[in-house]
């Protein structure tokens, strides 16, 4: 059945003509109002060409944002005439209120409001509830009493979230050192017993040509932010993938019955955060021809040369539900979110502290005082290498480990999309060399020094303008509350 398509990307029942057109969750498919009528979206072709890409091709909803264009707009109705006003920081349609015809901005406005395409929802808002009702039973006893006493799934959002979509053709040079480990043995006798290793070194090298298909990434400048110590921006970000090879052209009627965000980042600030993630996919699948060398591998070169990229703008769905924690006037939105077409639920939970620090303390305690008697029985009954002194001294840290367990379980602050896995890619021309250059003995280390491999670069909280460290993230956790500092 053929489908009519207006130059502003409404579709037209291919019946009775009318545009007022939803989507019908759950069949997939666009439903006229009028009619009734159900008929196929026209779908994106997101696949090819890619290995032919030179320079930067940008779709018509991924041009810069111009920062002069007004936010309401005055439409006029082609059916019977009539003015329809428009904000377009809130919609991108609105319905004429006296012909009912749907009109729509122009998809060719560089307003950030349009993408080129549009991945309809696909979960049931019933099945989303179910998911995130789950996700936070299983995080209730430390969870904050507020929260659990405000905490209903009744409130959740679909929204369409701004992200850009990117294909790359691109070289990538990869080259430096690797260890084989060919001997692991123990030198030494009681307290000074350690493990040694044997390793060949080879000189390595790895050059391909590396296809990038549907590299997705935030587009909203709030959501780039991923600083877990203010924000849980991070658990939106691990609901990726997205299935963008079912995406729809730019059609308004998709989003109705949904929020959405404006996008308000052009495609030269993603560029950076976009060329590292494309250097973690290359040296992810350079591993693929690395498996003999167990010992790891450190590149002391590399360079990736993007020969071209196609970027193109996309709202892509996600079920939210958000929470408010106030604390002593600072505020920290939590979030929860779901896949709206793969289900995948990610989210922070508050924590209750305080209760959280009792416990972790009476764990320590008992840690405490476990180690010390078997540091007294080691240092007066049994000083031999069958019961070391070092278990004694790891009792010390049970505390500290459930605190950081706990805390990771519930804010989830490591959780991020795996791009570099997660990504579709395809190594083409792939060129290898593999030379032996040295031996080395008695290694103390059971990986290569320096190891970078496995390195991931281009996760957006490393790129943030906040770094993490240390202090700041004990501070963030609450632990340099544990040990009494201010």
């Amino acid at each position: 059945m053929a489908i009519s398509n207006d130059k502003n990307g409404m579709n037209r029942c291919p019946k009775c003509g009318a545009t007022d057109v939803s989507l019908n969750q759950k069949t997939g498919k666009l439903r006229c109002n009028f009619c009734r009528a159900e008929f196929e979206g026209k779908k994106v072709n997101t696949d090819g060409g890619i290995d032919t890409l030179k320079g930067d091709i940008v779709g018509d909803g991924a041009s810069d944002i111009v920062p002069g264009d007004d936010i309401i707009l005055t439409l006029k109705c082609p059916a019977c005439g009539a003015e329809v006003v428009i904000n377009t920081e809130e919609v991108t349609s609105a319905k004429c209120h006296w012909c009912r015809h749907v009109l729509s901005i122009n998809e060719k406005m560089p307003n950030g409001a349009v993408p080129d395409m549009v991945l309809p929802f696909k979960l049931e808002k019933a099945k989303a509830q179910a998911n995130i009702d789950e996700f936070v039973k299983k995080r209730q006893f430390f969870a904050h009493p507020q929260f659990k006493k405000e905490f209903t799934t009744e409130n959740i959002m679909g929204v369409y979230l701004p992200y850009m979509v990117v294909d790359a053709n691109t070289h990538a040079s990869l080259s430096g050192e690797a260890e084989h480990q060919t001997r692991s043995y123990t030198v030494g006798s009681g307290n000074s017993q350690r493990r040694m290793y044997d390793a060949d070194v080879y000189d390595v090298m790895r050059e391909f040509d590396l296809l990038v298909d549907d590299l997705t990434i935030e587009a909203s400048a709030d959501k780039l932010n991923q600083n877990t110590l203010i924000n849980t921006n991070n658990v939106i970000s691990a609901v990726m993938p997205f299935d963008t090879e079912n995406c729809e052209d730019w059609n308004p009627g998709l989003l109705r019955g949904y929020a959405s965000e404006k996008r308000d980042t052009n495609i030269e600030a993603l560029k950076p955060a976009v060329d590292l993630q494309i250097g973690d996919m290359a040296r992810y699948r350079a591993r693929e021809s690395m498996k003999f060398y167990d010992r790891g591998v450190k590149w002391t070169n590399e360079k990736l040369d993007v020969k071209g990229r196609r970027w193109r703008a996309a709202y892509l769905p996600v079920w939210l539900y958000s929470y408010l924690e106030v604390k002593d006037g600072k505020k920290l939105l939590h979030y929860v979110a779901v896949n709206a077409r793969t289900g995948e639920t990610m989210g922070s939970v508050p924590i209750y502290k305080t209760k959280l620090m009792i416990v972790s303390a009476i764990i320590e305690m008992i840690g405490i005082f476990l180690g010390t008697r078997w540091i007294l029985y080691w240092l007066g009954v049994d000083m031999d290498d069958d019961n070391p002194f070092w278990l004694g001294l790891l009792a010390y840290t049970p505390g500290f480990i459930f605190y950081w367990v706990m805390t990771s379980r519930y804010r989830n602050m490591g959780a991020r999309h795996k791009h570099e896995q997660e990504t579709k890619t395809e190594v083409r021309n792939l060129k290898q060399s593999d030379v032996k250059r040295e031996s080395r003995k008695r290694l103390s280390s059971s990986r290569i020094a320096g190891e970078n491999g496995n390195t991931v670069r281009g996760t957006l909280s490393s790129s943030s303008n906040q770094k993490m460290l240390g202090e700041k993230l004990a501070k963030g956790l609450g632990i340099d509350q544990m040990l009494g500092k201010n």
